[in-house]
Formats: C-alpha cells, structure tokens, sequence
C-alpha cells in the first residue's frame, strides 16, 4: 500500500511540473520581432544556403535603419567593411545610420559551405 502512494504522489508530482513547464514557457523572440516591436524601421537581409534574398538593398542617405539578418537555411553573417557591419553570432542586429552614399559589398561572413565565396549582394545608399 505504501509503494502505490508514493508511486501515485512520485507520478502526480511529475505531470504537475511537466503541466507547469508548457504552461509558463514563453517563446523567446527574434531579433526581428524585436526590431518590430520597437517601432524602429528595419532593414531585413535574409540569407539561406549561397544566397541573400535580394541581390541588392537600398537605404536613402542619411537613414537610420536597425539592419537585422534573419537566416532561413543555414548559419551565415553579414559584412559591409566599408560601413563598419558585421552581423554574426547572436549579434544578428544593429542600428546603422548610412551618412555616405554609395555602393556597398554585402558579403556572408561565416563559412557556410561549397557556395560560400559566391554568397554576395549589394548595398546602394542613395
């Protein structure tokens, strides 16, 4: 008799916490929810395995922008060397303001695989 209540107390106890697990467990939210959220406008860069989903980006000069990449397929970063923009890691967003104009070099920078060296886009700032 004692094994079967503690038996049924032990199981009991479980499904409580398991219940109390999914019940409060919030999503995190991503870098774009978050930009989103906040109200400030976005420049949005998706890339899946050897491409970005766009082979240019425009921005008017003078632009403040929160640039968020977003990976869909595989990991990847963004470099713009010119502009001073390396998004990688957890660091998938940050506030930018295009002061010069001009065409930029999107590059991925993290080692994605066959298609890698060919994985470019542009960033023109009018």
């Amino acid at each position: 008799m004692y094994k079967w209540i503690m038996s049924v107390l032990f199981f009991g106890a479980c499904t409580l916490g398991i219940i109390f697990l999914l019940v409060s467990a919030k999503p995190e939210k991503s870098e774009e929810e978050a930009g989103a959220e906040s109200g400030k406008p976005q420049l949005k860069i998706t890339a899946s395995n050897f491409q970005f989903d766009q082979p240019e980006y425009k921005v008017k000069k003078g632009e403040t922008l929160q640039v968020v990449l977003k990976n869909k397929e595989g990991t990847h970063g963004i470099d713009i060397a010119k502009l001073g923009i390396s998004l990688s890691g957890k660091d998938l967003s940050k506030e930018v303001t295009f002061d010069t104009a001009g065409t930029y070099e999107i590059l991925c920078s993290v080692p994605c695989g066959t298609g890698h060296v060919n994985m470019k886009a542009k960033l023109i700032v009018e």
